[in-house]
């Protein structure tokens, strides 16, 4: 059967045959058994690499053990562990991230100077300079051609 071939071919005719391509004397050589245990070697190897690289960028995963020896203590839940913040360290804790993502929004604006100020207050307005009637006439690219 095509979609089953592990089942393999059952006949009772005589005059049916068939070649073994691979175990004839004109077949290419196969791989030596050094070659096939290196390469072995290599792609286990790499499947190690990709196990470490697949933990590393997904660390939502978790880490899963089958060694029943192994064993993990958590320092956040024992009894010995320390109590739940103070307020003070709570509200010192909160104005530090407030801090820090202010300078991350200062460091946004300062990198894209493309996305421009928004603002929603009415009474904010700014002036330019160059547009002004009252600003000094500048002289028209022709006109400084000519100088």
């Amino acid at each position: 059967d095509y979609m089953h071939p592990e089942v393999g071919v059952k006949t009772t005719d005589p005059a049916l045959f068939g070649r073994n391509y691979f175990n004839r004397y004109s077949a290419p050589e196969t791989e030596e058994d050094e070659f096939a245990d290196e390469r072995a070697e290599i792609l286990a190897e790499a499947a190690a690499f990709k196990k470490s690289a697949v933990a590393y960028l997904h660390p939502e995963v978790g880490v899963c053990s089958e060694d029943a020896t192994l064993f993990g203590r958590n320092y956040f839940e024992r009894a010995s562990a320390p109590d739940v913040e103070s307020m003070e360290e709570a509200e010192e804790k909160a104005k530090i991230l407030a801090e820090a993502a202010a300078l991350k929004h200062l460091a946004r604006d300062y990198m894209h100077p493309e996305v421009g100020v928004k603002t929603t207050d009415p009474t904010l307005f700014g002036r330019n300079y160059f547009n002004r009637y009252s600003a000094p006439e500048t002289e028209e690219d022709e006109f400084a051609d000519e100088r």
